[in-house]
């Protein structure tokens, strides 16, 4: 595992040989004056756009660089406010369970990230937390409570549809896959400071210095880091409502990262 990566991209306009791109239909990775630029065209709906780096590519899950203890800050803004801004963006640490780069079974989710989600999109896993929007959060459905909850699925999912069980019985089908979310606050288009924090026992999310969401339910290593902008949309609910596809950009479209630093000492 790397002890440590640190990347001025507002002063080295060149990615260090640590990082693969992913970038598709188009999309850029520019260099401007303030950092590396996550650029999506103007783009139908017919076709798939991300601009993207990462350090998983090709690599077995097992084999994936990062465990907790680590810090990870970034310097980052984007070109539109949220509900404004489409697709989805982001960057953090996750198991890439969907098959999008390398050849690899597909699996559960594991994720500690920042995530920025628009509509249609509709992930609505955290009962306090809207189901779209520039927010932070875990995930891990690779853990036994998870795993023991299952058989349960065919007669829960229809009965999460009645609002009072929901109410009662969804909490503990949050526990089990590990979700916490918490919108972020702060404008999207300005530049800011987002840190996380991952122990093996605990993850802390902060925004400019300011904690905005702690939690004891750590996602398990090990994990690769990402950071894309994509015309994606996903839709998944404990109601039973599932789906996914493509959105039209209408305009360009981009975020900004100034500087990135991963810390695991």
């Amino acid at each position: 595992m790397p002890h440590l990566i640190f990347e001025n991209f507002s002063q080295e306009k060149t990615l260090s040989s640590h990082w693969k791109t992913f970038n598709k239909s188009g999309s850029r990775l520019l260099f401007t004056t303030d950092g590396l630029r996550f650029v999506n065209h103007k783009t139908a709906n017919t076709q798939y756009i991300n601009a993207q780096i990462d350090d998983y590519q090709h690599l077995a899950r097992r084999d994936f660089l990062w465990q907790p203890p680590l810090t990870m800050v970034i310097q980052a803004r984007f070109s539109h406010p949220s509900g404004v801004l489409n697709g989805t963006a982001g960057f953090g640490f996750w198991n890439d369970p969907f098959l999008m780069t390398g050849l690899r079974w597909p699996a559960l989710p594991r994720v500690i990230w920042f995530f920025y989600s628009a509509p249609p999109s509709h992930m609505k896993l955290d009962m306090h937390a809207p189901g779209w929007g520039w927010k932070a959060g875990t995930l891990d459905a690779l853990r036994w409570p998870f795993f023991a909850l299952l058989p349960t699925a065919p007669l829960a999912v229809p009965l999460m549809n009645v609002d009072w069980l929901y109410q009662r019985c969804w909490p503990i089908g949050q526990r089990a896959i590990g979700v916490n979310e918490v919108l972020v606050p702060a404008e999207m288009t300005e530049w800011h400071t987002y840190a996380l924090y991952w122990q093996p026992d605990s993850v802390r999310f902060e925004v400019d210095g300011q904690t905005i969401l702690s939690s004891a339910s750590s996602p398990k290593g090990p994990l690769g880091f990402v950071m894309w902008l994509d015309n994606q949309y996903m839709v998944v609910t404990p109601r039973g409502n599932f789906g996914a596809g493509l959105v039209t950009k209408d305009a360009e479209q981009w975020m900004e990262v100034q500087t990135l630093t991963i810390d695991a000492p």
